[in-house]
């Protein structure tokens, strides 16, 4: 969702008044059981996508959907939601419910509203899933990812995350403000659509942190690819989680960094 700002282009002394779409970054805050959770800085739209996606990889809400409800709360003057409420029984609710995040978690750094070092813990098997991976399907995934990029073409300031299955049909695509809401509102898609056993591939259109390694593992994704780097504790958790993980993927090429058994290489 982007929105016209004014504002002046410089280019060799020459100035001028322009008009730019600018991605739209807005507080969502998500109650539980109408008590306050986390505060996200985030892209409107896909509210309960996110939320899902957030408290299922956050192992808050682990069951089916069908197991909660959702309500969309207050509206601000521009008509964004600014308040979800989800209602669970306390039996539904995960651990991560317990290892609540500081109430404000923006749109850069999933890993920030973390209350301490503790938090960062993930438990759970390792991906046992196989499957080799092409460069060259590889590229057309990105391309498929990039031609849905809708606000991207529009604003430049947009992060996108798509899941693919393993025969790289095209499960979810989504664009938000931040990397990890992206993630999330694609894999909370899935989980509505009850697809996730699906999942295979995701492909994420920035850089790969540490959370968003996570979140890949929590949705049992073998496969995780970025246009850019990783972060080095985002390698050594996937080499842990069992994720083939691949950055620098442009233009035919890519660097893999955790599990390259899985890479073939023609």
């Amino acid at each position: 969702m982007a929105a016209l700002y004014e504002a002046i282009k410089c280019e060799y002394g020459d100035y001028k008044p322009v008009e730019d779409h600018l991605m739209i970054e807005e507080a969502l805050q998500i109650n539980i059981n109408g008590d306050p959770f986390t505060v996200i800085m985030q892209s409107p739209g896909d509210e309960k996508e996110l939320t899902f996606g957030l408290l299922y990889t956050e192992d808050i809400a682990k069951k089916s959907p069908d197991h909660y409800s959702l309500e969309i709360g207050n509206r601000n003057e521009m008509g964004y939601v600014t308040t979800v409420n989800l209602i669970a029984k306390e039996e539904d609710l995960g651990t991560g419910y317990k290892n609540s995040r500081s109430l404000l978690s923006v749109s850069s750094c999933g890993i920030c509203g973390k209350r301490e070092l503790g938090d960062l813990s993930v438990k759970g098997e390792k991906i046992s899933k196989t499957g080799q991976v092409e460069l060259a399907h590889l590229e057309a995934m990105f391309s498929e990812m990039r031609s849905n990029q809708g606000v991207f073409t529009l604003t430049g300031g947009s992060h996108a995350a798509a899941i693919f299955s393993k025969s790289r049909k095209l499960l979810a695509v989504k664009e938000d403000v931040g990397r990890h809401n992206a993630v999330d509102k694609a894999i909370g898609t899935i989980l509505l659509k009850s697809q996730l056993s699906e999942a295979h591939y995701l492909l994420v259109s920035g850089r790969l942190s540490y959370e968003i390694v996570t979140k890949v593992f929590v949705a049992k994704t073998p496969v995780l690819a970025a246009v850019s780097a990783p972060s080095s504790l985002a390698v050594d958790y996937a080499k842990e989680f069992g994720i083939t993980l691949l950055g620098f993927c442009r233009d035919g090429r890519a660097t893999c960094y955790a599990n390259p058994q899985n890479l073939k290489v023609l």
